[in-house]
């Protein structure tokens, strides 16, 4: 599941500044493996996508480990907020990615904003969204790669998504 973030300047500064006792994400990797993706998971995936839950499918929906036709059918679900987690998850694939862009949720397409894996094409079809909720994310999220740049181009180290 994706995160948006909101650390200032100095909430930054105070990660760097305690880094040494902070774990990279490799580190903690290594500590804490995450469990085999097995057959069996996978058959349990495709068995909670058709839960009549939603919240069930949006656990589905936001799984890194949701194979590529899970995300299509989920894309299509009736439930904004299933959508939303298909939307906002890293692993889905780009051209999922695209097709919600031009959802008919402000919210669906909100998350297809902030995704950092959204490709450049649907940030330009959503910098022309309808909603001016959806152009405002576009517009934030150009800012704030604007400014890890920055920081970047200073010698600061930027802030991994």
């Amino acid at each position: 599941m994706s995160c948006i973030r909101f650390n200032t300047r100095a909430q930054r500064q105070a990660m760097r500044d305690h880094s040494p006792g902070i774990l990279t994400a490799e580190q903690a990797a290594v500590l804490h493996p995450a469990p085999q993706f097995t057959e069996s998971k996978l058959r349990r995936l495709r068995l909670l996508a058709t839960d009549p839950n939603p919240k069930i499918r949006e656990a589905v929906a936001s799984s890194y480990n949701t194979p590529e036709d899970l995300f299509l059918e989920l894309a299509n679900d009736p439930d904004e907020g299933v959508r939303g987690c298909v939307a906002k998850n890293e692993a889905t694939p780009c051209d999922i990615l695209r097709s919600l862009a031009s959802d008919r949720s402000e919210t669906v397409r909100g998350w297809v904003a902030v995704n950092y894996s959204v490709p450049a094409d649907v940030m330009e079809k959503l910098a022309n969204d309808r909603s001016r909720t959806v152009r405002s994310l576009v517009k934030w999220k150009a800012q704030l790669a604007e400014e890890e740049s920055t920081l970047e181009r200073a010698g600061e180290p930027a802030l991994q998504p």
